[in-house]
C-alpha cells in the first residue's frame, strides 16, 4: 500500500517558477516509475512527465525545456520544477506511481492546484 501526497501548488504569474513535491510512503519497491499528470478544468488528465527508478525521463512536448522531473536518492520523493510557466499550465497536478515488481500496482495522489495568472 502506497500513499502519495503532493505539495507546492499555488498561484504564480506567467513566466514564474514553482516547485512541486510528492511524498511517497508505504511499501515501495525499488523498481518503479513515478510521474506527474495534470488536469485542467473541462479537460482530461494528461501526462506531464515521468521518471523511472533508474532515472530515465520522459516529458510531454508542451513542457519540454521548461519543466524538470526528478526524484530523491531514497526514491520516495518526486519533484517537478516548473519554470517559464504559462497560463495554459494551470491545472491540478497529480503525482503517480506505478510498480510492477510482483503485480502491477498504480497509485495516485489527490493533487495540488497550480494557477498561472497572465
Amino acid at each position: 500500500q502506497v500513499q502519495l501526497v503532493e505539495s507546492g501548488g499555488g498561484l504564480v504569474q506567467a513566466g514564474g517558477s514553482l516547485r512541486l513535491s510528492c511524498a511517497a510512503s508505504g511499501t515501495i519497491f525499488s523498481g518503479n516509475t513515478m510521474g506527474w499528470y495534470r488536469q485542467a478544468p473541462g479537460k482530461q488528465r494528461e501526462l506531464v512527465a515521468t521518471i523511472t527508478s533508474r532515472g530515465s525521463r520522459n516529458y510531454a512536448d508542451s513542457v519540454k525545456g521548461r519543466f524538470t522531473i526528478s526524484r530523491d536518492n531514497g526514491e520516495n520523493t518526486l519533484f517537478l520544477q516548473m519554470n517559464s510557466l504559462k497560463p495554459e499550465d494551470t491545472a491540478v497536478y497529480y503525482c503517480n506511481l506505478i510498480d510492477g515488481t510482483f503485480r502491477r500496482r498504480e497509485f495516485w495522489g489527490k493533487g495540488t492546484l497550480v494557477t498561472v495568472s497572465s
